[in-house]
């Protein structure tokens, strides 16, 4: 069995003071939407053995706050800045988990972007929750998690459609529950 747990950055600010797209920051509602999905992360085990997040600074804040919020629950991951992630498609994404075998972590984390994350979540999940699937067709909203199980023993053998969706949650989902 393998777990594979989709986070995408939290909301940022609209421009980088450098004009550069890696150097947005997270926003005030960033802050808070990374602290709180780190805390539901942080009280709905099993957490990831190893994460892989973006180079982009939104990417790295997100999972800094969200780490913060979870690790008096959480033992620490290991954790990998992956410059492929930055605007990867859903090839790009498949290639990068699927290299993870090497390491082979049984509960695997992505700190990344849309669409390409967005795109993946929904190509892997071909069962599990209904309505998170739905919701999921939709959008990967900003600091939104789909966590997908698979089947298998390594990660290689991962593919589109093999996935069951376990959760999809984002803030705005915590705040109606």
């Amino acid at each position: 069995m393998r777990r594979l747990m989709l986070l995408r950055h939290a909301k940022t600010e609209t421009d980088a003071p450098s004009g550069r797209d890696e150097d947005r920051r997270l926003d005030q509602r960033g802050h808070r939407d990374a602290a709180e999905i780190g805390a539901w992360i942080g009280r709905h085990p099993p957490f990831p053995s190893h994460v892989m997040v973006s180079h982009a600074i939104r990417a790295l804040q997100t999972w800094e706050i969200a780490w913060e919020a979870m690790k008096e629950l959480a033992p620490a991951p290991e954790v990998e800045l992956t410059p492929e992630l930055y605007g990867a498609d859903v090839a790009k994404l498949l290639e990068t988990i699927r290299n993870a075998s090497v390491s082979d972590p049984k509960r695997l984390m992505l700190v990344g972007h849309n669409p390409g994350m967005h795109e993946l979540a929904f190509a892997l999940a071909g069962s599990g929750d209904p309505a998170g699937r739905d919701a999921l067709a939709d959008n990967l909203p900003t600091a939104g998690l789909a966590i997908i199980d698979f089947d298998v023993d390594d990660w290689t053998n991962i593919g589109l459609r093999r996935g069951r969706l376990e959760v999809f949650i984002s803030p705005k989902l915590i705040k109606q529950t």
